[in-house]
């Protein structure tokens, strides 16, 4: 097999025998069949859109890929990324069956690879602390659960994995323990505020303590203390290794004089190269671990620093840490390679935004993280496509430049007349102050300030890490440029290997949108446009929502609004040229036959019902006596169209044009209706199409009392609706927006200016409507309704009823108060709508996952309704942290939004960008 000879190949693992059980000793085979069925399962998962992670869905896959790793290191010693290479395997043997996982390989090898990693970092700790564990049991066959927790909390390992390792010993877990220990992390997990514990951070009380006792502020200076043998991209930093003394404890408000397992704590060190949250950049990650005792370690999960002393904060993992006690500090250096290289490229897109816009680009903020950095910055409006190529190119030629990085510190009135120095001058810089400088020794400016050399570089006062060439930031990529506040901008961009991915990416869309683009072009045909302009929608979103370049985004969703257009004139042009053909064959027909009585024809045109109207106005121009009807068939949406005319005449003889569609309306599927002169129908079943014909010309006779008929058919209302309501309302929304698909004319009339208010009303000449659904059941067509499936029809109700007595008042509720003051009572209400109505949303967007549209594969009511209920949330609360959690929803929700029948009632609608 395929799989088992590339295991064999890229582990030299001995043959595979096809052992099981107590045959298979040392349980080569089973992790043959472990990473070969993994593999297959990852490569599949992952094509489709699968994201490890660590709740759901996701969640499996991360317990299968670590289950994967596990057995590949410590059943086949295989190296790191080895697991990751058998995606090229799986992908020549499932490609023709399964071609999306052809569609861009590599990204499942950079997933795979980046969980293998940062499981890595801690399978070797947490499996000690496991054997420890074990060996201390001496005769007991349980393993405490507070242990198995700590695994999972710390380590990351889950409970069926931990299970898995202590069966292959013979023992097994406390689950009861698990569970409490489990349900006392989250109770002190819910206590947390700003990510910090309040029991452990560093209030101005235990300041003034530590101050009155003597203790110095911390020596955070080793975390400078790294270095780089060469220039070459993307080379790594060798960082050099740093002991502190433990010199205060901090937990449950207090200073400790000792911590054990499982409890969290905050660490003073008297020197550490850990580097603390501040000036933007996001604090490190790692471990301490004791000098004189390699089994007692603590996970540091974040560092603070507050009056000069650096607060490690993080879980003790095993054994007992006391203060005056030495620790080995061990930074996560992968992460803070990244975080360095995202920091120095912040510094270069500081530089190349001001030669781009000037020096009124003044930045406003920052964070710098392992995955991506931010960068806000001050500028009147949003920045042109050709401005973000301009500042994204000017960032990679510094770059590609490969300039040296300086940092050193100065007088700070030195170097506040740095020319060209770029600073948030409103904060406050200690002195001397750090200057950071890509390509001019800073010794060089402090001698000439004045020097106009600093303009045309990164010259910035900076207390960060930083890389100490340009070029090793790797790719450097724009994903986005947005407003945050008015007159403020933020970019958001990423380096190394995430810009790669971002660029290749993007590559493969532009691709996919090439060939698009040659397949409609090459199309003469037009009888793909419903199928295209579908496609455009899709690919629409999906560039939408795509990390790539920011000007790329742009320039591809102009290629696809230009195809739109395109099409959309080629549509506009086929139609009046199918209306030329139409009208042109019915009138050689009826001069043909001039005073007949009854016409029944079948023309060419497709869903064009207003040609067959013109055709209708020819025939009665040409023939006034004749009672006509015509019917067009469009095979490509399944779809039969009539439209009748009647004159006065033949009406008085008892043949009417409304009764002469319902004639044909039960063979056609559909419905129908007008009025005594004139009438039209529309369905669905186009195979009985000769049935139909002979019908229609069987009722014509029979009521005008001839032999010869003629067949017609009709479509067309003149029933007068009146709606009243509030214009921009979301009930009248729904009202119109239906009105719009099944080509019933509204007349809209203002009665109450609140907002959101639910007053609506529709007025015909027979019936007046009050509440939402039912006018919405007035108003919709048949395919709106499904009428075509009794139990797809009964799925619409149920959805309706659900949105109006279940989501509507929840979004009300959330909402609604938003928008206005309210009392402490409202917001508590708030509070609880919001939480039932994010829940409601999980279960939605999950049903949404394979779905896209809420019953079956076209829009409903059901959709539509839904829809309107939610356009409040997205325009004022939705912001894109809540998009980004409830994607499938909102593709769902932005394919409704981007149907032509929607933009006509919704037109000037804009997503929310920051939550009121």
């Amino acid at each position: 097999m395929p799989l088992f000879a590339a295991i064999e190949e890229g582990t030299g693992a001995p043959p595979y025998q096809g052992k099981v059980g107590a045959d298979d000793i040392n349980g080569i085979d089973m992790a043959y069949r472990v990473l070969a069925d993994h593999a297959r399962t990852l490569t599949i998962a992952l094509a489709d859109g699968g994201v490890p992670d660590n709740t759901g869905r996701g969640y499996v896959l991360r317990r299968i890929l670590r289950r994967a790793v596990r057995y590949a290191t410590e059943k086949l010693n295989a190296k790191q990324g080895f697991f990751g290479s058998l995606v090229n395997v799986v992908v020549d043997l499932l490609g023709d069956v399964f071609p999306e996982v052809r569609k861009d390989p590599q990204s499942i090898i950079e997933i795979i690879n980046e969980e293998e990693s940062q499981f890595l970092k801690t399978l070797s700790r947490g499996r000690n602390l496991l054997n420890r564990t074990i060996a201390k049991l001496e005769s007991a066959d349980t393993v405490p659960g507070d242990v198995a927790w700590r695994l999972y909390d710390t380590y990351g390992f889950p409970i069926d994995l931990t299970q898995l390792m202590t069966e292959e010993k013979g023992l097994k877990i406390d689950m009861a323990g698990y569970e409490e220990a489990k349900k006392q992390a989250q109770l002190i997990s819910q206590n947390k505020a700003g990510g910090v514990d309040d029991q452990i951070n560093l209030d101005v009380h235990a300041i003034t303590e530590l101050q009155k006792q003597g203790v110095k502020p911390t020596d955070d200076s080793p975390k400078y203390d790294y270095k780089v043998t060469t220039e070459i991209k993307y080379k790594e930093y060798e960082f050099v290794p740093c002991t502190g003394t433990v010199i205060a404890l901090r937990r449950a408000k207090t200073f400790v004089d000792e911590v054990s397992s499982g409890e969290e704590v905050g660490i003073l060190l008297d020197r550490t190269n850990f580097y603390a949250e501040q000036g933007g950049q996001i604090y490190d990650e790692g471990f301490l671990v004791k000098v004189d005792d390699e089994t007692t370690e603590i996970r540091i999960k974040n560092v603070q620093v507050r009056a000069g002393y650096v607060l490690h904060i993080g879980t003790v993992g095993e054994g007992t840490l006391r203060k005056g006690d030495k620790v080995h500090t061990n930074v996560d250096t992968e992460r803070r390679r990244f975080v360095m290289a995202n920091h120095s490229a912040t510094h270069v897109l500081n530089c190349a935004l001001r030669k781009v816009l000037g020096t009124k680009a003044d930045q406003k903020g920052s964070l710098v993280a392992p995955d991506r950095l931010r960068f806000d910055f001050t500028n009147k409006g949003p920045m042109t496509g050709g401005q973000l190529q301009d500042t994204e190119q000017l960032a990679n030629n510094m770059i590609i430049e490969n300039e040296k990085i300086y940092a050193k510190e100065s007088n700070l009135a030195i170097a506040k007349t740095i020319q060209g120095l770029r600073a948030m001058f409103e904060e406050t810089y200690p002195d001397p102050v750090r200057v950071v400088s890509v390509g001019i020794p800073v010794e060089n400016l402090e001698k000439d300030p004045l020097s106009t050399a600093a303009l045309e570089t990164s010259v910035e006062f900076c207390g960060g890490t930083h890389l100490h060439y340009t070029s090793h930031i790797g790719n450097f990529t724009i994903i986005s440029e947005d407003a945050i506040a008015k007159g403020i901008r933020r970019i958001v961009a990423l380096t190394g290997p995430e810009a790669a991915k971002a660029l290749r990416t993007g590559m493969l869309l532009q691709r996919q949108l090439s060939q698009f683009q040659a397949t409609i072009e090459d199309d003469q045909s037009g009888t793909n446009s419903k199928e295209y302009v579908r496609e455009i929608v899709e690919l629409t979103e999906e560039i939408s929502h795509a990390l790539i370049p920011a000007y790329w985004k742009d320039c591809m969703r102009n290629t696809l609004k230009n195809l739109k257009k395109s099409l959309d004139d080629k549509e506009r042009a086929a139609k009046a040229t199918v209306a030329t053909t139409v009208v042109q064959t019915a009138q050689s027909i009826i001069e043909s036959k001039v005073g007949c009585q009854v016409l029944v024809e079948v023309l060419e045109a497709y869903s064009n019902t207003k040609a067959l109207d013109q055709a209708l106005k020819k025939i009665r121009a040409i023939s006034p006596e004749t009672s006509a009807l015509l019917i067009s068939v469009d095979h490509d949406v399944k779809k039969i169209f009539a439209l009748s005319s009647v004159p006065k005449s033949a009406v008085s003889k008892g043949l009417k044009a409304n009764e002469w569609i319902q004639a044909i309306t039960s063979l056609m599927q559909g419905k129908g209706g007008g009025k005594s002169e004139s009438a039209q129908a529309s369905g669905s079943n186009i195979v009985r199409l000769n049935e139909i014909v002979s019908k229609a010309n069987e009722f014509a006779d029979q009521k005008l009392g001839i032999t010869k008929t003629f067949r017609l058919l009709n479509t067309g209302s003149s029933l007068k609706l009146v709606l009243y309501g509030n214009i921009g309302n979301i009930k009248c929304y729904l009202a119109q927006i239906i009105a719009q698909y099944s080509g019933k004319c509204l007349t809209i009339k203002q009665v109450d200016n609140r907002i959101l208010s639910s007053d609506i009303m529709l007025e015909t000449a027979n019936v007046t409507l009050h509440d939402s659904n039912a006018i919405a059941f007035f108003l919709s067509n048949s395919q709106l309704r499904r009428d075509d499936d009794l139990f797809a029809c009964s799925q619409v109700l149920q959805w309706m009823s659900y949105v109006q007595n279940h989501i509507l008042p929840m979004v009300y509720g959330w909402v609604l108060p938003s928008l206005v003051s309210v009392s402490k009572d409202t917001k508590i209400n708030i509070k609880i709508s919001k939480a039932d109505l994010l829940c409601a949303l999980r279960k939605l967007d999950d049903v949404m996952h394979t779905r896209t549209y809420l019953i079956g594969e076209r829009i409903t009511l059901a959709d539509i309704s839904f829809f309107t209920a939610l356009l409040p949330l997205y325009e004022y609360v939705f912001d894109p942290h809540y998009r980004e959690q409830y994607s499938n929803i909102t593709r769902w929700f932005s394919t409704i939004l981007n149907q032509p029948q929607v933009k006509c009632v919704i037109k000037n609608f804009s997503f929310c960008t920051e939550a009121m």
